[in-house]
């Protein structure tokens, strides 16, 4: 698998090129992003990807001063159990 990154998600490609897992995190103010949805591939669960996934965005919006609110329910759960994090989340328990 490819760990891709743009502007506004970050993911996986298996050899085919085909989107496996992604976390998407649109732009919703200047220097906010909203960590709005994450998904991966039945065939890959239960394999920490989706934490891999969202480490790489935790560092990426840290990297780019940025900080975010949570509305998908994987990300709360999560920065909820990652507090080294806790500088980039808004909406903090």
């Amino acid at each position: 698998m490819v760990l891709k990154h743009e502007p506004e998600r970050i993911f996986f490609l298996d050899q085919a090129g085909k989107t496996v897992a992604e976390v998407t995190f649109p732009q919703i103010r200047k220097g906010v992003v909203d960590i709005n949805h994450t998904f991966v591939d039945d065939s890959l669960r239960g394999q920490g990807i989706a934490s891999r996934l969202m480490e790489a965005v935790a560092k990426s919006l840290r990297k780019d001063g940025k900080q975010a609110v949570l509305t998908c329910s994987y990300a709360k759960k999560w920065f909820s159990s990652h507090k080294d994090y806790s500088d980039i989340q808004l909406n903090q328990p």
